[in-house]
Formats: structure tokens, C-alpha cells, sequence
């Protein structure tokens, strides 16, 4: 994969506080978000990627360039790639620090298999996205790719630049730090570009980001800018990399549901929350297995697939290995009677990331609630390069990447104005 470092445009810290002008991604962030965040700062980048009223895409632009005149907005020193540490505590209170780094990779394909998406996209976030690229010419987010380097080239790269003082650190609203350091040196640089030369890149998130940025390229063939999209590249060989499950709640009452689900899986009764969410992990480890708790049941049910089940549905061999696909085909949609369409548009049954949600879900309006075990890299990539995609909401790649931390225009930076001091 070809990388290069970025013209980046960044936020002048001078006139701005960092924690006041960014925001997460622009499809996490509802109504009630959107209007904090307006009200955050005049500058806040949701008023580019969210821009209210009836000429958003204009209004956008018009942001953009007066923030650029106005110094709110500045230009780096020079092409550079972003490295940058996100530190978190997970739910038992462990400290995660997950790296990567934010440049450019040249927009290929996914007949070519440089890059494989794993999820399936819809075409209104694509359209609005479209909208705003060609009102604005700048990419304002990244794209979360995945490469695999037990080497760890990049992370030793990146070894000195750590012991300086960061470039950025900021906080977003979830307590994640966001460490950022400035990686400019050409040598290190050409160091970087080498190690993702022969390197295959999987989208954890963004797909449709992607897509646009795709259609953008095709459409705009004279603008080399064009032809490369702003990612962030994260390693899978380190184990700070972790893909969340998202949970399934059932909306509705679930007569017989255990005599349901024992047709297909083996059941074992746990009755503390830890040792259930401990025997969901060990156990899929050697076969599918996922959780299950009752609405007015104080139990813990593991439900270990039988053999011979997963090979009755009627998809390749890749998605089988899937619980999810287990899950949806045999369960949701056979036993449940959920339509596919109705599991699409989440009619009836809730897809929920967070833990804590999900299990107090059971004594709101759920009928029962299906926790799913940690999704495993290596059937993302297996189902990936096999050109399949996978059930929708299956994995959850956290912390998401904050929008404001760099912004990569799509024309040529003119480094002898507004340099970043």
C-alpha cells in the first residue's frame, strides 16, 4: 500500500482550546450532542462535518475558509504524519494505550485487495459525505485502517518522537487521552511509507467514508490530492488493539426462549455476572458460544453451539465460523421470526456496544438480551479477504477517532503562509 505523510491543516492552539473544538466521528453524534457541542465553541469542527440549515455544505465551505483567513485554522510546517496514543480504562479498570498513526494511503480499489472492507454501507451517509467533500475539498475524519506488523517497525519508529513534548493532548468526553506527536523527519518518514509498502489494509471503520472518497477519486482524476484518503493505521499484531462485541437486546416478549435455543446450543447455568462474562470468553475460545439473560430471571445462561449446527446454514464457510451469522440465521431470524429487513433497521431488537447497557437493558423493555463474546481479528480478516462481509454492527472498534485532531485538504498547501509556529 502506497503511504504518504499529510498537508495538514490543523487547529491553531493559540486562539483555540483543543478540548473545546473536537468531536467524535459525525455518525455518533446525535441531536441533543450536536447542539453541545455548537455551543462548546464557535470553532467546534462539528460546524464543518454537522453544519445545521438549509446550505449545509455551503455554510460548511464558507466556515472553512474563513477559519483558514482567520488563523483559526493553520497549515503544519511541513508534509508529516501524526502519531498518536490513545490511553483508556477498559470496564474492569485496565489501562489501555492503543497507537497508530494518521497519514495518507492511495485510494485503491477492493477488486485489488489492497483494501478490504468487512461491513456493509448504505447509500445516504455516502451522499451526504459526497456532498461535503466536494463543497469543502478536505477529508475532516479518517478512515480506521487495520495492517499486521510483527515487527513493529512503525511503533520503533516512533520511539523518540514519544519523549518529546506532544504536539496535541487532549481529552474527549468519554476521559480518552489523545496524545499526538509530530513524526516530520523524511528519513522517518521514508521509514514508515517502506513499512506499509507491501502491507494489506482492512477498514475497521469508515466504510463509507471510504466509498465516498472512492467515487470522489474517480470523479476528480486530474486532482492527484484526490486520488489519496487521510486514514488512521493501527497495528494488529498489538494487543492494545480491541475489537468490542455489540450485544443484541430483544424489544419484545420471548415465549420458551431456552427451549428455543436449546435445539441448537448446549446450556450451562452461571449465577454471578463475572464468572458468566469469563465462561462466554474460555468457551468460545474452542467452539461459538455466546450469553444469554432473561427478563425476571436472576440466572446466567452459556449457550455453547452443538456440532454439526453451524454447517446447516446456507452461507460460505467463513461467515459459519461466525457468531453473529449463527446468532441471526438460526436464532433471530428462524426461531424468533425476525425478518431481515426488520433486523436491518433494528425493528424490534437493539444493537448496543456497551456492556453495562446491555445487561441493564433486562429490567426495562427487553425480553432477553444475547451477549456476545470479543470478535476475533483473524475472522475479520479470513471473512474480508474472501470478498464477504459480515452480519451489520458486528464489531466495535473503541476509542473512536476524534474529528479535529488533523484536517487534509484536497489541494496543494502553501507552506510559506500561516505556518504553524
Amino acid at each position: 500500500m502506497e503511504i504518504l505523510p499529510l498537508d495538514a491543516i490543523v487547529y491553531n492552539q493559540n486562539k483555540v482550546n483543543l478540548n473545546d473544538v473536537i468531536a467524535p466521528p459525525y455518525d455518533v453524534i446525535d441531536d441533543k450532542y450536536l447542539d453541545e457541542l455548537y455551543k462548546r465553541s464557535e470553532y467546534n469542527i462539528a460546524r464543518l462535518i454537522l453544519t445545521k440549515g438549509n446550505n449545509r455544505y455551503e455554510d460548511a465551505k464558507n466556515y472553512f475558509e474563513n477559519w483558514k483567513q482567520n488563523e483559526i485554522l493553520i497549515n503544519v510546517k511541513k508534509p508529516s504524519i501524526f502519531y498518536i496514543i490513545q490511553k483508556y480504562e477498559n470496564e474492569k479498570g485496565k489501562t489501555i494505550e492503543r497507537k497508530g498513526f494518521i497519514a495518507r494511503n492511495k485510494i485503491e480499489d477492493f477488486n485489488s485487495k489492497k483494501v478490504l472492507p468487512h461491513e456493509f454501507t448504505m447509500g445516504g451517509p455516502k451522499e451526504d459525505r459526497f456532498k461535503l467533500i466536494s463543497s469543502t475539498k478536505a477529508f475532516f475524519s479518517q478512515i480506521f485502517m487495520v495492517y499486521n506488523d510483527s515487527d513493529f517497525s512503525v511503533e520503533k519508529v516512533a520511539e523518540k518522537y514519544i519523549k518529546k513534548t506532544p504536539y496535541m493532548h487532549v481529552i474527549d468526553d468519554l476521559g480518552v487521552e489523545n496524545i499526538v506527536y509530530l513524526i516530520d523527519d523524511e528519513e522517518d518518514i521514508k521509514k514508515i511509507e517502506k513499512t506499509l509498502s507491501d502491507k494489506t489494509l482492512l477498514i475497521a471503520d469508515g466504510h463509507h467514508r471510504y466509498e465516498t472518497s472512492m467515487r470522489y477519486a474517480k470523479e476528480h482524476p486530474e486532482n492527484e490530492y484526490a486520488q489519496y484518503v487521510m486514514s488512521y493505521f493501527t497495528n494488529a499484531a498489538d494487543e492494545n488493539l480491541i475489537i468490542y462485541p455489540t450485544h443484541r437486546i430483544i424489544e419484545k416478549e420471548v415465549p420458551d426462549i431456552l427451549s428455543k435455543v436449546s435445539k441448537y446450543y448446549d446450556i450451562e447455568i452461571e449465577t454471578q455476572k463475572d464468572e458468566f462474562l469469563n465462561k462466554i470468553e474460555e468457551e468460545n475460545k474452542k467452539q461459538i458460544t455466546t450469553g444469554l439473560i432473561l427478563k425476571g430471571d436472576n440466572n446466567f445462561y452459556v449457550l455453547k453451539l452443538k456440532q454439526g449446527i453451524k454447517e446447516t446454514i446456507e452461507t460460505p464457510k467463513a461467515l459459519q465460523n461466525l457468531d453473529l451469522t449463527v446468532l441471526h440465521e438460526i436464532i433471530l431470524k428462524k426461531e424468533l421470526n425476525f425478518t431481515q429487513e426488520e433486523l436491518m433497521a433494528q425493528k424490534g431488537i437493539k444493537y448496543e456496544k456497551r456492556e453495562k447497557v446491555a445487561f441493564s437493558a433486562i429490567n426495562d423493555n427487553a425480553g432477553a438480551v444475547f451477549i456476545m463474546a470479543y470478535p476475533k481479528m483473524k475472522d475479520i480478516i479470513e471473512i474480508s479477504k474472501e470478498g464477504l462481509r459480515m452480519p451489520q454492527k458486528s464489531t466495535y472498534f473503541y476509542p473512536k477517532l476524534l474529528s479535529g485532531i488533523v484536517i487534509n485538504p484536497l489541494e496543494q498547501v502553501n507552506y510559506g503562509k500561516h505556518n504553524h509556529k
